[in-house]
């Protein structure tokens, strides 16, 4: 076990844990902030998609040893009142179904739209290429993105 103090949410956190333990578990396990999935575990899912220093990653395969000192954002932290326009978005356009990948969908297309604010239509497909919805909601969430980018 190690000591590892990181920033979530823009708070420190400190917690004892294994050094090779996945950050995905750190989050939900050790810290209480379920809203990050664990989806297949080999990170060819999406459903545990964070921000690290604002670039999209998968939770469930990253360390957290290799964590520390950065700037991890979970879906908690993306607004403080849900109000984030991809939140927004997803709410107009009915995205969810079942809603288990939706937290990792918001969090890629949110890392997504920082670099790109005026994605065409293949940009996000391809961007949100790697994170799987089981219901089908391809089309949603791609009319949701085109949405939040005109708000932003």
């Amino acid at each position: 076990m190690a000591q590892y103090t990181l920033n979530i949410n823009g708070k420190s956190q400190q917690v004892d844990v294994d050094p090779n333990t996945p950050v995905l578990w750190v989050l939900r396990d050790h810290l209480n902030l379920v809203g990050t999935k664990f989806g297949c575990g080999i990170a060819q899912c999406g459903a545990c998609t964070i921000h690290l220093d604002g670039t999209a990653v998968r939770s469930c395969s990253l360390p957290v040893s290799s964590a520390e000192g950065a700037k991890i954002t979970t879906i908690e932290g993306l607004s403080k009142n849900g109000d984030h326009p991809l939140q927004q978005a997803w709410i107009e356009h009915d995205v969810p179904q079942c809603g288990y990948c939706q937290a990792g969908q918001i969090m890629n297309a949110a890392a997504f739209l920082k670099d790109n604010p005026n994605p065409s239509d293949e940009e996000i497909e391809n961007a949100m290429n790697g994170n799987i919805c089981r219901c089908g909601t391809y089309l949603r969430i791609k009319a949701a993105i085109k949405t939040a980018a005109q708000k932003s």
